[in-house]
């Protein structure tokens, strides 16, 4: 598939915008916690994001390797901080 910038960037950008929605949206879940006792909000959260992209065609590795990743990156962007 050959797309053009501006179809590069509209499809990146809507990505980063669905992502920070996501965040969001786990951020209200967390705060109401609305099955206390069970699995912890977020745990949830993320097993369902993995199989919506399993489920979309992505395959175990590219899965793993892209939170692996995302694992990995976490120090630079926080700082060493544990929470903002």
């Amino acid at each position: 598939m050959d797309l053009d910038e501006r179809e590069r960037e509209r499809i990146h950008f809507g990505a980063i915008n669905a992502a920070e929605e996501f965040a969001a949206t786990c951020a209200r879940y967390h705060a109401a916690d609305p099955y206390p006792g069970e699995a912890a909000p977020l745990d949830l959260a993320i097993n369902i994001l993995m199989t919506g992209l399993w489920d979309q065609g992505f395959s175990q590795t590219q899965i793993r390797a892209a939170f692996e990743a995302a694992l990995a990156d976490m120090n630079r962007y926080a700082a060493g901080e544990e929470r903002r």
